[in-house]
């Protein structure tokens, strides 16, 4: 009788996170199960949750990595020099990394978030990190802003943009003499409008 196969638990999460990588470049994660996922990386279902604790826990830890994609994707449009354009160029990042990576965008706000423990601390740091540079960003853009201020204001900003970001996804956003209107074009709109804004601020220096 064949010995079952032995797993590394480093080797196994890189299956599992590729198999997951995978599954949502054509399906939704509602789809996917704990069965499917250790019948693709040639184990027991039981190895896995010996290894995450828990489908759920599974998921977090693709969502850490979802994280980390967009990070990536963000990085190097930190070199702008203009603060207006670093802006932009963050929310179409953002859109971009929707448009192309849907289901892996959707379990990030479709599925809680991790709750305690150590994905909860990696997941907040990271989601912090992201937010940081929006908050930085607008602050270099008009120095009369406080960091409470900012603070809100970079989570006002950015959940506007995740708005029509949802709203374009679902094709949700109208049409204008039967063509589409554009999410780029919008989010351009509202970013333009509200760094106008920002910028007249009568306690501006």
């Amino acid at each position: 009788m064949a010995r079952p196969r032995q797993h590394a638990p480093e080797a196994l999460h890189a299956q599992v996170m590729a198999a997951c990588d995978a599954w949502l470049q054509e399906q939704p994660v509602h789809t996917l199960s704990l069965r499917s996922l250790a019948r693709d990386v040639g184990c027991a279902p039981s190895t896995l949750l010996k290894l995450y604790g828990s489908f759920g826990n599974l998921l977090q830890h693709v969502n850490i990595e979802s994280l980390a994609r967009l990070r990536t994707a963000i990085e190097p449009l930190l070199e702008e020099t203009a603060p207006e354009g670093r802006i932009k160029a963050l929310a179409e990042a953002y859109w971009e990394f929707a448009r192309h990576e849907p289901f892996r965008w959707q379990l990030m706000f479709d599925y809680p978030l991790a709750q305690e423990g150590e994905l909860d601390r990696r997941q907040s740091d990271m989601i912090e990190a992201l937010f940081l540079r929006i908050e930085v960003t607008l602050k270099e853009y008009q120095p009369a802003l406080g960091d409470l201020e900012a603070r809100r204001m970079g989570r006002t900003l950015w959940g506007s943009v995740h708005g029509l970001v949802q709203l374009g996804l679902n094709e949700r956003l109208g049409y204008w003499q039967s063509e589409p209107l554009e999410v780029t074009e919008l989010i351009d709109q509202l970013l333009t409008t509200l760094l106008a804004g920002l910028k007249a601020r009568p306690d501006a220096p």
